[in-house]
Order: C-alpha cells, then structure tokens, then sequence
C-alpha cells in the first residue's frame, strides 16, 4: 500500500491485489487517503451485492482501462488487444492518476486535437477507443458518465487502398525462401488473415476433403468462429509436403523458434506477426510496398472481377456483414464500363431524340 500527495489535488492511496492495481480519489489529508485504501481493500476482498445507490461513480481511470483491457483479452482477437495496450499507456500517462468523473469532455477533446495533428485517422482512432472504454464503464455501472458524448470524429481524406496486381505478388513470392513462399501462397490461397494463419493447426487441415478450417475473432461477440476455405490444388501440394515433412508434436502448420523475454530462453510456437519481411521481399522484387492484408483484397477484387456471386467471396473471407465485403472489391465491372460507355456516346451525339414528335396536321 502507498500514500502519495499530489500539489493541487491532495492526498492518494493506491494498493495492489491479486495483480491488479486499485486506486482512492482524492483527500485532503494523509489520514483519510490511508482509510479510504482500507475501506477499498476490505470492500475488494468482501464485495457486496451493487443496489442503485451504491453504484461506484469514482472508479479509478487506471482501474476502468485494466478492466477493459482484461475484457478485451478475453473477447476480442489477439491484434485488437495489442493495438488497445499501445493506446492505454499513452492514455495512463495523462489520466491514470485521475478519477473517472475527473476526466472532462475538453481534457478528452484537447488530447484528440493533438492526435489529430499526426493525421485525421489516429486522431479517430483514438476517440474510437476512448468512447469504447468509457462506455464499457457505463454499460456495467461502473461510471455514471461518458466524457467523449458529443465529440465528433475528425474530418479525413479517405483515400483508394492500393491493391498490388496478382504478377506484383507473384515477383514478392518468387524472391522469398521456401518456408516463406508456402505461407504466403496459402495466404494468397485462402484469403486468410494473418492472424488465421498463424493459429493454423494440423487438426484444422482435412488433406482427405482438401479443405482447410480458418477461426476469426471478428464476429459480433467476439466469438471465436470457424469457417471451411476448399484448398486450390497448389494449396493442397504445399499442405501435403509440409504435413510429409513435418516435425512430431509440433501441431502448428507455421512455427518458429524465438527467444521469449518472458521465459528468458529460447521457446517454439506459431508466429504473433510477420509484417518486418515484406518491405525487405518487396524491395528485393522492385514492387511497390505492399502488406499482407493487401493480398485478401487483391484477390476478392479478381474474384469479383471473374463474377464470382458476392456471397462466396463473402463466406472465404470471413465477413458477418455484405457491406464489408463491398469494400473489399477494388475491381471495375462491366455495368460500370457499360455505364460510361453511355456517357461517352452521349458527348458525341448530345441531343438524341429517340421519341421524335408526330407532325401536327
């Protein structure tokens, strides 16, 4: 347990139980900040049921993020939690000494403004994240109110996703050392993320059926979902020689040896991500820079553009929602070119008149 005074605020009491950080407001003597931590620890150790008047309206910010990153571990996918750790201790570092109510909806826009000067999208994506917290908060009563209510998102200038053609990925594929050819090709194969692929077992892959079987986080819920992808023929002969060559008890089709800071020695498991080596092979093949996520929407794009229906794009890619699987598709169809075909032919000929009117007697 610590007591600790802050000029301007007063005196504060943190404590930690169980691994987890809890903190008091603030008081105005030594004495009531070291009861309040009591009091905190004993209503911790022996919690009572919450009626509506003893819900807590001064929950520590530091306690509320660690609560929703201890949800967001749980429910969401591994990125999701990585991306939220690096926002929260940009955000602990200003506010983690505060109370919830403490946290003013200008102190939240002001922070976002100064976001906002790196680009529009960060700025976003930090109100985006900022507003889930605080709504986590409210959601379970934790806190009364949402400091980021009526703050609006930064106006951006969205622009095209670059999508490398097929013979760019082709060149990245053909530079790369044999392991790494096999998890691109089944990458560019399945239009699997990474994250899928990473977690790919041999339990998951019927060399009999030739199908493969991909889990996504990305559902409402957070529920961890399967979905069978068919294996091209070039998927299945990569598959089957690694599976011929594999070595016993490793039950990752993609793993590596690594030295884990945690365990201090050198460890094997599947891969967390793999993004260094792609500006190196893109180099190395004199294309444009490109990611792996690029390579799922290049080929939506050549299935849309070969007219494959939208739904079984849909279901290889792993989306809930049409509408996101709209966005993946970078291709222009026939309507479209069918349409300025149109257009054009009207520029020449300005004034058709295709229902000329009969002569008056």
């Amino acid at each position: 347990m610590s007591v600790y005074f802050m000029k301007g605020r007063g005196w504060r009491g943190e404590f930690i139980l169980n691994g987890r950080r809890y903190s008091t407001t603030y008081h105005k003597t030594k004495a009531e900040a070291k009861q309040a931590v009591a009091k905190r620890k004993e209503d911790t150790l022996n919690p009572q049921p919450l009626t509506p008047e003893k819900i807590q309206i001064d929950m520590a910010f530091l306690e509320l993020v660690n609560k929703k990153l201890d949800y967001a571990k749980t429910y969401n996918s591994e990125r999701h939690y990585d991306e939220y750790v690096n926002l929260a201790k940009r955000w602990i570092k200003l506010w983690g000494h505060l109370s919830c109510p403490e946290i003013t909806r200008d102190d939240v826009e002001q922070f976002i403004i100064k976001r906002s000067q790196l680009s529009g999208m960060t700025g976003n994506k930090e109100l985006r994240y900022l507003r889930a917290t605080f709504n986590f908060g409210v959601k379970r009563e934790f806190i009364k109110a949402n400091p980021t209510a009526g703050i609006d998102f930064v106006p951006v200038e969205k622009r095209l996703k670059y999508v490398p053609p097929p013979e760019d990925i082709d060149r990245v594929i053909e530079v790369a050392d044999q392991d790494t050819q096999d998890y691109l090709w089944t990458i560019r194969d399945t239009l699997g993320r990474v994250s899928e692929i990473n977690r790919l077992t041999w339990q998951e892959v019927s060399l009999e059926e030739r199908f493969i079987v991909l889990y996504t986080r990305k559902k409402r819920g957070g529920h961890l979902t399967p979905r069978k992808v068919p294996m091209t023929d070039r998927l299945y002969r990569i598959v089957q020689r690694r599976y011929l060559s594999r070595e016993n008890g490793k039950p990752w089709v993609f793993w590596h040896r690594y030295w884990s800071a945690k365990e201090q020695k050198m460890v094997e498991g599947p891969f967390n991500d793999r993004k260094k080596f792609m500006r190196t092979l893109c180099k190395k093949a004199g294309v444009r820079y490109f990611r792996f996520h690029a390579m799922r929407h290049s080929g939506a794009s050549f299935l849309d553009a070969m007219n494959i229906p939208i739904g079984a794009i849909q279901r290889i890619l792993g989306h809930e929602n049409r509408t996101t699987t709209e966005i993946y598709l970078h291709s222009i169809g026939d309507t479209e070119r069918r349409a300025m075909q149109t257009l054009e032919e009207a520029s020449i000929n300005p004034h058709p008149n295709p229902h000329p009117k009969q002569k008056l007697c």
